[in-house]
């Protein structure tokens, strides 16, 4: 017995042990998440925003001397990313799957740079070149610069986003920015004359805003304008009156996104009202809440009401400021001296480069030199890009490029509908909204090549980080609220039976004066 008694005691006493370790180890894990946002840390954020404005003023950054203060605006993220994990004694680093696709587009750059390859027209050249598996081996570096500099910003605003103040500011920045570029451009498209900041007038571009291809401005403004809008329909994110300061701003983006001609731009603003509308409809079936059920299809019928409402206001907008030219290219003829014109013959020149180069591609950023080897009609564009961002990631890295970008869209919405189904109504619109545009410019991106701009790929991964960053960013739900609305509901039943049992009293001491 008295064996059994100690063995009983030693039991409970080892798990008690067991359980302070398992209580303590939450504990350890909290600490971690919640490290404190450092000086460091907050001028990480601050190069974010400010890359994300200067690159779009900067003609989209498309130049080498915007693309040498891009880069190092991601050299900087990385100095006070290394400041921060000293002052903190962690790294910061999420371990979200979507940073692996870009990585992995990096590294099959630097296997198109080793010297495995054939070398092409060699017998004039009295030395050797080099045998690489890219045909342009220095826009190939330049290439994987670029793609580091992007993997650099994404992962920061992964790892350096880390609460709902932090969600907010960046939500905040776009809207605003993205509203006061739409201004700005309109106001710029009534006076300038074709020139850029009423200044520059640039050759062989067809410009709006800033942007030297009007079509890539309409792709900033499909993924500008997705959170406001998702902010003014979803119910509960943000207050009425916001709701209507979004929904304003949002149109107003659409109104200039009509306004650049774009017939790729205008179908992806569809797709990309419809696909909103679509996430808003689902979440509602799934929760199958009270309301709904009573109310029955009515919030579906408001929200489509809304959406409709929204789009004929952004087209007549549009007429009313624009004119009937900008509407033109959806309806009339299309400019011959529009080099965008020739995407059926630019997309059959692609395929040849594909056939050819199947597995890892021609290289890249090696795209305009490939071009000029399998075009048939003897340089009649100067054409860099393929007007199809699923062609060219074909033409440029292979098959496994493209089985990259499949992953990385694949774990994207996957990723995006998890954070979807947090308590928090703001940050369940704010997944919504950057899901939405990030599957605008993915429409878009069928008709164009608008992700190959500077600008418009930092804003697509800033969104992706927005739409798929992890639980950090969300707020708690407000409970001491909650009971002082009961306890106030409680207070105003008291309060009404109270004022019955008066009425009562009233009432039968009129009878008794009646009855004496």
């Amino acid at each position: 017995m008295t064996s059994s008694s100690l063995n009983r005691s030693a039991t409970a006493e080892a798990l008690a042990k067991e359980e302070a370790v398992a209580a303590e180890a939450p504990v350890k894990l909290e600490l971690v998440a919640e490290l404190p946002h450092t000086i460091a840390s907050r001028f990480v954020i601050l190069i974010i925003c400010l890359a994300m404005v200067l690159s779009t003023l900067a003609y989209g950054t498309v130049h080498t001397w915007s693309l040498a203060f891009f880069q190092a605006g991601a050299a900087a993220i990385v100095f006070f990313w290394a400041v921060d994990a000293w002052r903190t004694g962690w790294l910061r680093v999420s371990r979200n799957a979507l940073q692996l696709p870009l990585i992995g587009l990096a590294l099959i750059g630097l296997v198109q740079l080793l010297p495995i390859g054939a070398a092409i027209g060699t017998d004039a050249l009295s030395v050797e070149p080099v045998k690489t598996l890219s045909l342009d081996p220095f826009w190939t570096r330049i290439a994987i610069i670029q793609i580091v500099s992007l993997t650099i910003y994404f992962a920061a605003t992964l790892a350096f986003v880390d609460s709902p103040r932090r969600l907010r500011l960046m939500v905040r920045t776009i809207t605003i920015f993205g509203f006061l570029l739409a201004l700005f451009s309109m106001m710029q498209a009534f006076t300038s004359q074709g020139k850029i900041f009423w200044v520059a007038e640039l050759k062989d571009a067809i410009p709006f805003g800033p942007f030297i291809n009007r079509h890539h401005f309409a792709g900033y403004m499909e993924l500008a304008l997705a959170l406001p809008l998702a902010l003014a329909l979803a119910g509960g994110a943000v207050e009425a009156d916001r709701r209507l300061l979004y929904g304003f701003a949002a149109g107003l983006m659409g109104i200039a996104l009509i306004m650049t001609n774009s017939r790729g731009g205008l179908v992806s603003l569809v797709a990309e009202i419809v696909f909103l509308i679509s996430l808003t409809e689902f979440r509602a079936r799934k929760e199958g809440d009270a309301t709904e059920e009573r109310s029955g299809l009515r919030p579906v019928a408001i929200r489509l009401g809304l959406a409709f409402a929204l789009l004929l206001a952004i087209v007549f907008g549009s007429l009313l400021y624009g004119g009937e030219e900008s509407l033109s290219r959806f309806f009339g003829t299309v400019n011959s001296q529009d080099p965008t014109t020739g995407r059926a013959h630019f997309w059959s020149v692609t395929l040849e480069i594909i056939r050819d180069h199947p597995l890892l591609g021609a290289g890249l950023g090696a795209y305009s030199l490939a071009y000029t080897r399998y075009d048939t009609r003897g340089g009649q564009f100067r054409v860099e890009q393929a007007h199809n961002d699923y062609l060219q990631i074909l033409s440029d890295a292979g098959i496994v490029g493209a089985a990259l970008g499949l992953v990385f869209i694949i774990a994207l919405f996957r990723l995006g509908f998890i954070r979807r189904q947090s308590r928090d109504p703001f940050r369940r619109a704010v997944a919504t909204g950057a899901m939405t545009g990030c599957f605008a410019v993915l429409v878009h991106s069928f008709f164009d090549f608008t992700l190959h701009t500077t600008a418009n790929a930092l804003l697509f991964l800033l969104l992706a980080a927005l739409a798929t960053v992890n639980g950090r960013v969300e707020e708690a739900p407000k409970k001491k609220k909650r009971r002082r609305r009961r306890r106030s509901s409680s207070a105003e039943a008291l309060e009404q039976a109270k004022a019955e049992s008066d009425a009562r009293s009233i009432e039968s001491s009129g009878e008794v004066a009646a009855s004496v």
